[in-house]
This record gives structure tokens, sequence and C-alpha cells, in this order.
């Protein structure tokens, strides 16, 4: 059982696409924060949720399962189900991995997935070749008590955004920058929601962005590729050059944003598309007797005719083509 850490939750209301956006392992909202406003910028609703455990102690961390990060997860999403019709999914590293298990678990009401730079496999060029020695280790008692510390680069390029974080991390505030070191024991959750996840990609029918760094120090372009061949849906991707694995942060962070600002837009046009038409009352009165469908469309021999249905979009144009000639 985790005890409660303060909430760092942020959330910005907006438009009727709601956004939710979830940090890495050990990581914080803040990592989020720049591709939140962009999105809010652009008219969506977001939020950056906490993910239990995290914002606190390594303790407050090992003390809970990838099944209680995701019930973060599915809080975040039911507070935005109260403002928003249409909901996306997106996360950073570890949380493009839980955001990806939230779409395949909830089809029905997640609209859309964002993975940004997305951790199924860490092999990135900066982690060492014996890591996967760690697997083995953890079987032993010794090895659950081991802790990865957060070292150069900390996953990023941006020489002034690396300072900053690594001044945060080793001053304690780990509301800002996360934890200064990842506990062996939340690495093993990290597996096991992999885990839980791969099996159920080709399940995943949404469509979905992915981006991700071709100089990724954590984790490598195998991680889009393997996305792009197992997901069930439609995959959008765009491949940076100019920064490491924490691309919300780095120096193409604009770039992040402009895209998920884009992928989301079209899931407001869709709910602009689907708004009525108003048609000024005067008009409507006018003709009322208008007939549904003119000859040309739905003439006698045709298949529409002949089955007396006419389609919405069809029969809508010409009733407003005929009321605003009346006017």
């Amino acid at each position: 059982m985790h005890k409660h850490t303060s909430d760092h939750t942020i959330f910005y209301e907006r438009g009727p696409v709601g956004v939710l956006l979830i940090h890495g392992l050990a990581g914080t909202p803040v990592e989020m924060r720049d591709t939140a406003r962009r999105l809010a910028a652009g008219g969506h609703t977001v939020l950056c949720c906490q993910l239990a455990g995290h914002c606190g102690t390594e303790e407050d961390l090992i003390a809970t399962t990838f099944e209680d990060w995701y019930q973060s997860a599915m809080q975040g999403i039911e507070r935005l189900e109260k403002h928003c019709s249409r909901i996306l999914v997106g996360g950073l590293s570890m949380g493009a991995v839980l955001a990806g298990l939230v779409a395949a678990r909830q089809p029905k009401r997640v609209h859309g997935l964002m993975m940004l730079a997305p951790t199924l496999t860490y092999d990135g060029w900066s982690i060492p070749k014996y890591s996967f020695l760690l697997r083995i280790a953890m079987q032993t008692p010794l090895g659950r008590y081991y802790r990865f510390e957060e070292r150069e680069p900390y996953g990023l390029k941006c020489e002034r955004a690396r300072a900053m974080i690594a001044y945060a991390m080793k001053f304690g505030n780990s509301s800002e920058a996360g934890l200064l070191s990842t506990p062996a024991l939340a690495v093993r959750e990290l597996w096991r929601l992999t885990a839980a996840l791969k099996p159920m990609l080709p399940q995943v029918k949404q469509r979905t962005l992915v981006i991700q760094s071709r100089i990724d120090d954590v984790a490598s372009l195998k991680n889009m590729m393997t996305l792009q061949r197992k997901l069930g849906g439609l995959v959008d991707t765009m491949v940076l050059d100019d920064c490491y694995h924490v691309i919300t942060i780095d120096h193409q962070r604009d770039l992040v944003g402009e895209r998920c600002v884009e992928f989301a837009n079209r899931f407001a046009r869709q709910i602009a598309g689907e708004a009525p038409i108003a048609v000024p009352l005067r008009a409507a009165e006018k003709t009322s007797q208008a007939p549904a469908a003119l000859p040309e469309q739905a003439g006698p021999g045709s298949r529409l005719a002949t089955s007396g249905v006419i389609p919405a979009g069809i029969a809508t144009a010409q009733e407003l083509g005929m009321r605003l000639m009346s006017l």
C-alpha cells in the first residue's frame, strides 16, 4: 500500500477534445508541461496526471505496481470525460507504454494515442551492454535493492536543460525533476507493464502518433519500428534528429508540441463535422414543403430512389441550398 504524496497534476480546461498526458518512470508531470501548454493554446483540454508513488521518495515508488499507475491514468480519463467528448491518451517513455495499455484496455473510451519516445526496450546508445544481467540479478535478494542512478546526459541534448534537471535532482526536488535514482523494483514493474502491453498491441485500433529521436540515448528507433509493425490501426510517425530521450523538454520540443496539436486537431474537426448546421427559422419555415432530394441525385432508376433511402448528408446539403435560395 503506497502512501499519499502531494498532487502535482497539471490541468488546462479548454475544448471538447481531452488529452491525458502521462510522465515517465520516476518522472513528474513537469516533463509534459510544455506539450500541455501547446495543446491548451490550440484549444484542447489537457490533464498531465501524477502517477501513484511518483513525486515523492524511492520508498513511495517501490510501494506501487504498474496496475497502480494504470489506475492513476484511469482517474485522469474519468476527470477529462466530465468535460470532453473525445479522449486522447499520450505519454513519454514509460508513460507512452502505459498510454498504450490504457488504449488497449479501453477501446471505447480512448479515441487516439500519442506515444512519445516509447520505451518497450532499454536499448539506446547510453545503456550499458551488460544491462541484460539485471534480470538475472533481480532473482537474488541483493539485486532487488539495486538502484539506477541518473547520469549524464539525463536524456537531454540541450545543455541548459540538462544543467537545470541535474541541479533539481541532486538537491532533492523530486516533484520537479524526478528521482535521482530509479529503484530496480520500479524497473521490474516497467518490465511487467511492457509484458502486459505487447500481446495487446494488435488490439490497439485507435489512430496512433509515435515520435522518437534517431539519437535517443535510452530507447532506439527499434521501439518505433516494433510499434509500426504490431499496432492494429493507423500509425503516424515522426523521427527527430536533434534531441535525446526526453523529447518534450529537449531541443525539438516545439516540433513535438506542434505535431501533437496537429494530431489532436483531427479529432476536433471530427467533432465540428458532427455538429448540426444552424439554419435561420424563417428560411426553414419557407421551405417546409421542399422535396427531400433532387431528381438527378435520386432519379426513378437509381438504387437510392427505389429503396426510398436518401443519405442524410445529401439531403441536408440539398435542403440547405434551397433554404438559402429562398432567402
